[in-house]
């Protein structure tokens, strides 16, 4: 019995010390922002930092009305990480802008029709702490995003 009791305690003792470490969204966000501010510094790039916490550089503004979260846009894009390893690139046609990562949501709206932004997008308003694709769990995520068109 002794030996039983023995070999739980072991066994309690070891799995009570092998704890994961806990996500905590406000040291991933510092960590975002800091990563953020010196990839700016490195690439000599003027940003924005919008309310929401993305930032952005309005490289051509384009021309007429802004869309909205509940317009259709068409745009040309290239997503890539701090890095510079290209996840993606492609155009989207008629996609509501609602239905895309939080980060375009906020940045988007901040050109027109025929104008092309650089967002610098925080973890939390891409895909958070979860890996997609090729892109690991935490990234900030660069988007070099050209709209073509948009209707309401």
């Amino acid at each position: 019995m002794k030996k039983y009791l023995l070999l739980l305690a072991v066994f309690v003792t070891v799995f009570s010390s092998c704890s994961k470490d806990s996500f905590d969204p406000a040291k991933q966000a510092a960590k975002d922002d800091a990563a953020i501010q010196s990839y700016i510094s490195a690439n000599n790039i003027t940003a924005t930092k919008d309310p929401s916490g993305v930032y952005y550089q309005v490289i051509t503004a384009g021309t007429g009305a802004y869309p909205t979260a509940s317009s259709l846009i068409t745009v040309n894009y290239t997503g890539k990480l701090l890095n510079g390893t290209v996840f993606d690139s492609g155009s989207l046609h008629s996609v509501v802008l609602s239905s895309m990562i939080q980060g375009w949501i906020y940045g988007i709206p901040h050109i027109n029709t025929g104008g092309r932004i650089l967002l610098l997008i925080p973890s939390a308003l891409g895909y958070g702490n979860a890996t997609q694709g090729s892109i690991p769990a935490n990234s900030v995520l660069v988007f070099t995003v050209d709209l073509t068109g948009f209707s309401n």
